[in-house]
């Protein structure tokens, strides 16, 4: 790929090049990571490295009960780890009877966590160092402290107005020191998660799932009304999962299958093959446009047929099928806005980090508590801040997504990753609820159609589709590019969100070329400016 290093938007970011790379949103997660890729570890130790820290450092975004996801390319191959997990046995749908929704905070909402045992797994695959070592760093930070950046202050700060969290069961102790959120440049330290910290690295994760932390999750759980037990934690396990992918501009595009949003990414670069970009300037609203309607087709079939996989009406291949993808990318008017309802395809709060070394393997990882600081709840003792990943579930009957006992809900955190030539190139992610499909198309259509490399892409203004529609779009948007969408029929309107807003992207691209070339010329890394993180490299 000849990317055009002279071109970029404003910004405080440049890309960084290195044989080992980091990239997170916070830098001493970035260089916790670093820090093992030194000590002769390789990437997957550098990634548990970083997320550990991350549960700590960007707590309005995830904990350690968080749930995961992971793409990692490791001896000429892709995996998959799906560390999301699934509703507590006692979830039946009678349970919810009278709720007009899913509940979006409290117990109601807390699936089973399952990022620490996602660690676990990658570690037991592919880590090299002692797994007790990569969660030093966090539990150094967790008992010293650090002082709180920007990005994370805001987000805390807040965070910190909505009732629903402020009120939750532990979380005032944890998370509001002094009775507010921490200021930028206050010292924040959190005792009580490094002593979860210590236990999950003396025990790989088991104390999480089924010993000292397992049963005071359940004892919180009963005391504050709550279904989760001890039980469910010991059910657990992560599940290695294919990818599923497209192709695109040359390149193949790879994500995790349902119940991740990840295929909606897919979709939408499947109809964009059919819409002739590259024929107006990337920043021109006609092709903003056209990206805007492949997106909401492809959300108006996600939210109606994508659930847990033994729950939906067909396969993933049916919503990826290129027929299918064509007749709906024809259903585009290149010079109005639509708002799309569903097809048929059969006929008859989140952190992203991305890491690489010099051997060779790359890991894209997610992990998220879901809406900022997700339950609300942060098991005392602990600092175990549960997500609110069931609120994704939906009440209504027969639909897909309908809550069920052990099922997992369809879930918004999605890893990506690209191939070329069937050796790997780049991990990439974009966190943000609703937004990270969106991320992926616009900074993917950005590096590969239109040469843009990554911190460019990164740092390009960005829209987000809402529904109907409704768009929100950053303001350093050029004005005739807004304007045109606006007479287009695009409600462009401002964004009232605690938490989530355009995203913020990692991406490691791969130099050179490794086709049949094992040895590792180096990479280059982007971190998005719009959160506090850092690329860092040796």
């Amino acid at each position: 790929m000849n990317f055009d290093w002279a071109a970029g938007y404003p910004s405080q970011r440049s890309p960084v090049f290195g044989r080992r790379v980091v990239a997170t949103s916070h830098p001493l997660a970035a260089q916790a990571g670093l820090q093992m890729m030194l000590r002769g570890g390789n990437a997957v130790d550098a990634a548990i490295a970083s997320a550990a820290c991350m549960t700590l450092v960007e707590p309005c975004s995830n904990g350690l009960g968080s749930d995961a996801f992971a793409l990692v390319w490791a001896d000429g191959h892709l995996h998959g780890l799906n560390a999301s997990g699934p509703a507590p046995a006692g979830w039946t749908p009678d349970y919810f009877r009278g709720h007009a929704n899913m509940p979006q905070r409290g117990w109601d909402a807390v699936t089973v966590p399952g990022a620490v045992a996602g660690w676990a797994a990658l570690h037991q695959r592919f880590g090299s160092l002692p797994f007790a070592d990569l969660l030093q760093p966090a539990i150094e930070i967790a008992e010293q402290g650090y002082a709180v950046p920007v990005g994370v202050a805001d987000k805390w700060a807040r965070a910190a107005q909505v009732p629903e969290l402020a009120g939750g069961a532990g979380f005032a102790e944890a998370f509001l020191p002094h009775g507010r959120a921490p200021r930028v440049g206050e010292r924040f330290a959190f005792p009580t998660a490094a002593r979860s910290l210590r236990l999950i690295a003396e025990t790989r994760g088991e104390a999480f799932y089924r010993g000292e932390i397992a049963a005071a999750l359940e004892r919180f759980a009963r005391a504050g009304g709550g279904l989760l037990r001890a039980a469910d934690l010991a059910a657990y396990q992560p599940e290695w999962v294919a990818p599923i992918a497209t192709d695109f501009q040359g390149h193949r595009v790879h994500e995790i299958p349902p119940n991740g949003q990840g295929i909606a990414a897919l979709m939408a670069l499947g109809m964009a093959r059919h819409l002739d970009l590259g024929r107006h300037p990337v920043d021109d609203w006609r092709t903003q446009h056209l990206l805007i309607e492949a997106m909401k087709l492809a959300f108006a079939d996600v939210y109606r047929y994508v659930a847990e996989p033994a729950a939906m009406p067909f396969g993933s291949a049916a919503l990826l099928d290129a027929d299918y993808l064509r007749h709906r990318a024809a259903l585009i008017n290149p010079q109005r806005a639509q708002d799309f309802g569903a097809g048929n395809p059969v006929k008859g709060g989140t952190i992203y980090l991305t890491t690489a070394d010099a051997g060779g393997m790359q890991v894209s990882f997610i992990q998220s508590n879901y809406m900022g600081f997700g339950s609300g709840l942060v098991l005392p003792g602990y600092g175990v801040s549960l997500q609110n990943r069931g609120a994704c579930f939906t009440i209504e009957p027969g639909h897909p997504n309908q809550v069920g006992p052990g099922k997992r809900p369809f879930h918004t955190i999605i890893p990506g990753f690209l191939t070329r030539d069937g050796a790997a190139q780049m991990g990439f992610g974009v966190m943000g609820g609703n937004m990270q499909p969106q991320g992926h198309l616009q900074t993917l259509v950005r590096m590969l159609v239109y040469g843009q490399h990554p911190q460019a892409a990164c740092d390009a203004p960005r829209w987000r589709f809402n529904q109907g529609l409704h768009l929100n779009a950053e303001p350093h948007w050029p004005a005739a590019t807004l304007q045109g969408l606006q007479d287009a029929g695009h409600q462009i309107g401002d964004i009232h969100d605690s938490y989530q807003d355009f995203g913020a992207g990692q991406f490691i691209w791969r130099l050179g070329e490794p086709q049949g070339n094992p040895a590792v010329d180096g990479y280059v890394a982007a971190s998005d400016p719009r959160r506090d993180g850092a690329a860092v490299a040796f």
